[in-house]
This record gives structure tokens, C-alpha cells and sequence, in this order.
């Protein structure tokens, strides 16, 4: 675990919880059906469930574009995201985070400066893996330089370390902890670690070996529930979305008992040492 003061920076609070909200299919993807000012209406609505249940911060993702493209996003997209950001940041002041899909980190980094986030979620920051989208390569030399070049500075970097919905082959001789120690030597600000996939619980082994190994906040980024919370007092915050929806599935609405659940198991957790 990070020293406290890293994540009470940050969030204001020596471990956080951090609401996912999946917003609907944005402009230009696919199953795009509604016009963005609902998207918006609705990402504000979730946004409140989550500050009213006592979460620390929360983060916007384009999930519902699947399917994604590889390492890059349109301009709409990035438009649309920085939109919706602005209008959760004017109504929730909470600290906001960004992920753009797939590893579209650069976006990422913009959406975020556009919006006052104050951290990215970001794939394939150190080594090259193939995911469901192709293959992504490490970006963390040139995406810490544009992130100099725009003057996103204060915006923090957290890598997923062997990220789900991914093979790791061409990097097997590699185990979860020196991933995360290539992460934060190339200046990560955190890292997360993940299930295989969207829902599925992290190993919570690996959560306690990345967050003894690591000095950078090391964050649970997938499968995390009221019942099994507990198990990964290491971490130093909780990125939630599945188990916060209704009958636990990303793509349904938020369930406002299941988001207080959440947060009642969080607040019964040990304080961090």
C-alpha cells in the first residue's frame, strides 16, 4: 500500500472508492441511439447516486462504443467525452477520472484536461500485449510527453498492469509485479490490477504482492463486490461498475441499494496503515 497521503491528495481520503460511469453509445459508435444531452442527463444522474451514497471520486468511460478501435479515438468521441466530463464536474464536484477505449490514452489525456479530471485510466502503458482489439504497444515515453506538451501535468497517470481482456503471451516470462515495477519506473502514478475480464474478480494474491512491491497507489480495477471487498484492504482505492448496476451487469443502470451496499462495505473496512 501507498503511503496514505498519496491517495488522501488526490481523493481526500487515505483510500478511495471510485464510481464507474459507463456512458451510453457516444457519437459515431455503432449502437449510438440517443442524443448526447441524454447520455449527459444520465451520466449527471449517476453521478449524484454515487456522491449521495459517499464515494470518493468517479470516472467516465466509453464503454457502450464496443466495438473499440486499437490505441486510437475519433475526435467525436473525445468531444463528446469532454462534454459529458464538464457537465458531471459542474453538478458533482468530485474528483473525476477518464478512460477512453482501447488504449486510446492520448484522448484520454485530453478529454481529461478539457474537463478538470484529475486522473486517466490508462491500457498498455509499459510492455505490448494483444488484445481483443489487436495489438497495443507500450506508450508510456510518448503519452508522459504529450501529457509535458498540453500542460496536463497535474493530471495522474493509473496504468493497468496486465490488463484484462488481453493475452499476455508475448510477455509470459514477465509476472504481475515486475509489470508494475516497469509501470512505476516509467513514472506511472498508480497502477491497477484486474480479472481476466469486465466483472471478474481480481486475484487478491496479486493485489497484495503489486501493492507491497510498488510505492505508487496500486488500485483494484475490476470484479470488486460487497462480499469480497474486504479481501483487498492492500489496495489503496476500488474502481466500481459492474456490482453497482442492476442484477450486477456493467450495461444495466445504476441500482442505488447495490451502490450503497458498496459503500458500506467500504466504510467497514480497516483504516489503511
Amino acid at each position: 500500500m501507498a503511503t496514505p497521503t498519496v491517495t488522501a491528495a488526490l481523493f481526500g481520503a487515505p483510500r478511495a472508492l471510485i464510481g464507474m460511469l459507463h456512458l451510453g453509445a457516444l457519437p459515431g459508435s455503432p449502437r449510438q441511439l440517443e442524443p448526447l444531452e441524454g447520455t449527459i442527463e444520465r451520466a449527471v444522474s449517476e453521478a449524484r447516486l454515487y456522491r449521495d451514497a459517499g464515494f470518493h471520486a468517479l470516472m467516465i468511460e466509453n464503454m457502450h462504443d464496443r466495438p473499440y478501435l486499437a490505441g486510437v479515438a475519433g475526435p467525436e468521441t473525445v468531444a463528446a467525452m469532454a462534454a459529458v466530463g464538464r457537465e458531471v464536474r459542474r453538478e458533482v464536484p468530485l474528483p473525476l477520472g477518464v478512460q477512453v477505449l482501447a488504449g486510446a490514452n492520448r484522448e484520454a489525456l485530453a478529454v481529461a484536461l478539457a474537463c478538470g479530471a484529475v486522473f486517466v485510466r490508462v491500457e498498455a502503458f509499459v510492455f505490448a500485449h494483444v488484445a481483443d482489439e489487436g495489438l497495443l504497444e507500450a506508450c508510456a515515453g510518448p503519452l508522459l510527453r504529450y501529457r509535458r506538451a498540453i500542460g496536463a501535468d497535474l493530471v495522474k497517470v493509473f496504468a493497468d498492469v496486465k490488463k484484462k481482456h488481453a493475452s499476455h503471451a508475448i510477455t509470459a516470462d514477465l509476472d504481475l509485479v515486475e509489470t508494475a515495477r516497469a509501470a512505476e519506473f516509467a513514472l506511472a502514478d498508480g497502477v491497477i490490477v484486474t480479472g481476466i475480464a469486465t466483472g471478474r474478480e481480481a486475484d487478491r494474491a496479486d493485489v497484495e504482492a503489486v501493492s507491497g512491491a510498488v510505492g505508487v497507489p496500486t488500485l483494484v480495477g475490476s470484479g470488486i463486490s460487497p462480499k469480497n471487498l474486504a479481501r483487498y484492504a492492500a489496495a489503496d482505492g476500488f474502481i466500481v461498475g459492474s456490482a453497482a448496476k442492476r442484477g450486477g451487469h456493467w450495461a444495466e443502470p445504476l441500482d442505488p441499494a447495490r451502490v450503497a451496499a458498496l459503500a458500506r462495505a467500504f466504510a467497514g473496512l480497516e483504516p489503511p496503515a
